[in-house]
């Protein structure tokens, strides 16, 4: 067992070298799965990396290094702490903990879990805007990055894998940080039904927020999946599209639809329209037979440290819809809207 330590700890060293390397120039760090063996179906798998404390980072480019064929979805966590320091571990936190007795099984994160990065359905490449960084090590709260990749398939006997993403960064300071807040719900799809899953959540924070891109993601039965900013006034509520996409495309970030500045007191509202072609109801779970129901919007913030709120979550139907909603919402979109 010290032995083991010793690897993981020598690991998190070569980690901190190859993020401390060079200085203000972008270089690439490969995070990638170390040469995992699934052995059961729908395993989800984490591996870390601490980040050099002395210094800062920022991150501007994800470059993946994965196939839909291998891997159903990847996320990159930023954390306090880490949910494990094994090399790889399962971090599937909706699933029984008897998954893989190869691995332990922990959440990704221990503390300080905000999403960075996510990547399904073989996206491209992502490149964020000049002077744009998600800062990470020394003046972040992001100490460790954690990589999760959702596997639907056991692997034969013998075979391994290392998807995971390549990150370009550099240590010169961006004046612009990034961050990421997830839209999404809980909730139930009654059979041989479409159904809309939504959420809304205020911006209570005395911040302002640039959105340049969003990503969405469900799984088999998502046929649209939306993002907006609501405005409030006295004269009724504004709805403004962010972004609106099919989520069987690929399933990368695209830029925004409105740039326009989101503010205190604005709302973001998310809805993913379900249709559920089967006889049997389907609940938002973590396997590729369940559903989810994510809209992810990046932004910036100028000379400013990002959102504290990273996600923004409903129950869902049938127990939240935004006429529900606490915000009492007007002019809500109607449910023939589209826009892919």
């Amino acid at each position: 067992m010290e032995s083991y330590k010793f690897v993981i700890s020598l690991l998190f060293t070569i980690s901190i070298f190859r993020f401390d390397a060079l200085a203000n120039e972008v270089d690439t760090y490969d995070f990638l799965m170390p040469n995992v063996s699934p052995n059961k179906d729908e395993l989800y798998l984490c591996t870390p990396i601490r980040i050099a404390p002395q210094k800062n980072f920022y991150v501007v480019g994800f470059k993946p290094n994965a196939s839909m064929h291998t891997a159903h979805h990847m996320l990159l966590y930023g954390c306090s702490q880490p949910g494990s320091n094994d090399s790889a571990w399962s971090c599937g936190e909706m699933q029984s903990n008897e998954i893989d007795d190869r691995y332990n099984t922990a959440s990704p994160c221990k503390s300080g879990s905000q999403i960075v990065y996510a990547w399904a359905r073989d996206a491209p490449r992502l490149q964020l805007p000049p002077d744009v960084g998600f800062l990470i090590g020394r003046d972040s709260p992001i100490k460790y990055l954690v990589l999760q990749v959702h596997y639907m398939t056991k692997f034969p006997e013998g075979k391994t894998d290392n998807s995971g993403v390549f990150l370009e960064y550099t240590t010169e300071r961006m004046p612009r940080q990034a961050g990421v807040i997830l839209l999404g719900t809980s909730g139930v799809i009654p059979p041989n039904k479409v159904e809309h899953m939504e959420t809304a959540c205020t911006i209570n924070e005395d911040k302002v927020i640039h959105p340049f891109a969003f990503r969405t993601h469900t799984h088999s039965l998502g046929t649209e999946v939306s993002g907006f900013v609501v405005r409030r006034s006295r004269k009724g509520d504004i709805w403004e599209l962010l972004g609106s996409k099919n989520p069987q495309l690929p399933q990368m970030f695209y830029p925004v639809v409105s740039r326009t500045p989101i503010t205190t007191n604005d709302v973001l509202a998310a809805r993913c329209v379900m249709n559920n072609t089967h006889t049997h109801a389907v609940s938002i779970g973590a396997t590729h037979k369940d559903e989810m129901c994510n809209f992810y919007l990046m932004y910036w913030v100028q000379d400013d440290s990002p959102l504290e709120q990273k996600y923004c979550f409903s129950p869902g139907p049938p127990y939240y819809y935004w006429s529900r909603a606490p915000q009492n919402f007007d002019r809500i979109p109607g449910r023939d809207f589209n826009v892919l």
